[in-house]
């Protein structure tokens, strides 16, 4: 939208513009975590003044040291962002009112019952309500279902008095964020915005082109929910159809890394995803759910994506079969095996344990009976039984995947294969290996004492119905 498609009588949208354009706009971020940190460093690092507010004491005491707690945003890249003052961190929501705008960027986890807790979100926009100003810009960035930032966050800000569209702008953009990959970064992966209206669309764009070329506006911000919703549906869909493959070449002797790899030839038509003990991080093992519920309200049952849920929650269980299966072989029980788990974040070199599926597998092994350790480099403390079901309350602590522990262990499981873990050395060493995510690919498997998620060494045909 060009300035003349502004009307001449909305003298603050002009003005907000003026402010985006030349970089002086003050911009608040609420929630300093593995989404909004980035984006504050980004929008710093293109000229903004930018105030990181977050209720977390320690996160914000560790940034006015210049420190950073989020591995894509290193502390040589941050720090000089917090000493020049073009970055600030802070507790207090006050700030909310000197700025131009504010972009929520807060958790929106699944409760115990799969069901949405929107109440980082509601928080979020009544501390904003009660110091919104005319002419400020609100982006709510945080994953949800459909019609969240019309039906929840819209009215709550209008308690303020002032008119959303009118009064001040509100807009979605989705997050994609994804820890540890260092090409897709915040600055460099596409947005997509929807605003309330097209001039709200209009300023949201114009602020996220500021560090990020490519943005994609859409006609509303439940288009921009759903897009984010789609996108990670599709992942999760597809990762519950190679983990049921997975299953199913196990059955017939097949080996599923094999048949990937194959299929992974082809130059059209084909996109490889892999099978694990399990999906997790803070998108795939969540979105989905976001809109399980939201397609109820329509009388609608999404089968598809139910199937795939369930499909992909079974995979910790599996994991505990082929540890049973593999302790076996040994004619030894799983009730007070020594078990060591090698990493518990949810993908290999990343500080990120959220919804990781280690944590599941450990609480069933030691709900069997089982004698379990783990060894993650980046995760010094596990706390288990989270969702109250198994464990609850227990507390591990990461040890080190030395010769002792190797020699103590009756069954090393891999679930997640940092490269600071040398695998053909704990191959040799193990008595037994239980494979999760074909660490063991290129470490000179040893016959009989890898077990292999996803490799069947049943005879062809032995089990055909």
């Amino acid at each position: 939208m060009s300035a003349a498609a502004f009307p001449r009588r909305d003298s603050d949208s002009v003005a907000l513009r003026v402010k985006i354009d030349d970089r002086t706009a003050q911009i608040a971020v609420m929630g300093l975590g593995y989404v909004g940190l980035p984006l504050a460093a980004a929008l710093a690092r293109a000229g903004f003044p930018v105030v990181g507010i977050d209720i977390s004491i320690e996160r914000v005491s560790s940034l006015r040291r210049g420190e950073s707690y989020i591995g894509d945003v290193p502390s040589l890249e941050l720090s000089p962002l917090l000493q020049s003052g073009r970055l600030r961190a802070t507790c207090d929501m006050g700030e909310i009112g000197n700025v131009d705008a504010i972009i929520i960027c807060v958790p929106s986890p699944l409760q115990h019952n799969k069901a949405p807790d929107l109440s980082y979100i509601i928080s979020s926009a009544r501390q904003i309500s009660g110091h919104l100003k005319k002419g400020q810009l609100v982006i709510l960035q945080s994953t949800t279902y459909p019609g969240t930032t019309e039906e929840d966050v819209l009215p709550i800000l209008e308690e303020s008095g002032l008119k959303a569209g009118v009064d001040f702008h509100l807009a979605f953009c989705p997050e994609r964020i994804n820890p540890g990959d260092r090409k897709h970064t915040v600055s460099s992966t596409p947005k997509v915005v929807g605003g309330v209206s097209p001039i709200c669309g209009d300023l949201a764009c114009r602020l996220f082109e500021a560090i990020c070329p490519d943005v994609y506006p859409v006609s509303s911000p439940r288009a921009a929910e759903m897009t984010k919703l789609l996108e990670n549906t599709f992942r999760a869909v597809n990762i519950a159809l190679v983990n049921e493959m997975a299953m199913l070449c196990e059955r017939m002797g097949m080996d599923v890394w094999e048949v990937i790899a194959a299929a992974s030839t082809k130059p059209f038509g084909y996109m490889p995803f892999f099978p694990g003990a399990g999906v997790g991080g803070h998108c795939i093992p969540v979105d989905p759910f976001f809109l399980l519920w939201k397609a109820r309200e329509y009388d609608f049952h999404t089968k598809f994506i139910e199937l795939a849920a369930e499909v992909n929650e079974s995979m910790p269980y599996h994991t505990v079969s082929k540890v049973v299966e593999a302790l076996n072989s040994r004619s030894k029980s799983i009730k007070d095996s020594q078990i060591l788990v090698l990493g518990v974040t949810y993908k290999a070199d990343v500080e990120d344990a959220r919804n990781s599926p280690a944590p599941r597998v450990i609480e069933l092994l030691l709900a069997m009976g089982a004698d379990v350790t783990y060894s993650d480099p980046y995760v010094p403390h596990l706390q288990l039984g989270e969702d109250g079901r198994l464990a609850r309350g227990r507390r591990l602590d990461s040890a080190p995947a030395d010769q002792d522990r190797l020699d103590w262990a009756d069954c090393v499981v891999i679930i997640t294969a940092h490269s600071l873990f040398d695998v053909p050395g704990i191959v040799g060493r193990a008595r037994l290996v239980v494979d999760t995510c074909n660490a063991t690919a290129s470490a000179g498997e040893a016959a009989g004492k890898v077990f292999k998620l996803g490799v069947g060494d049943v005879p062809r045909d032995a089990l055909r119905a």
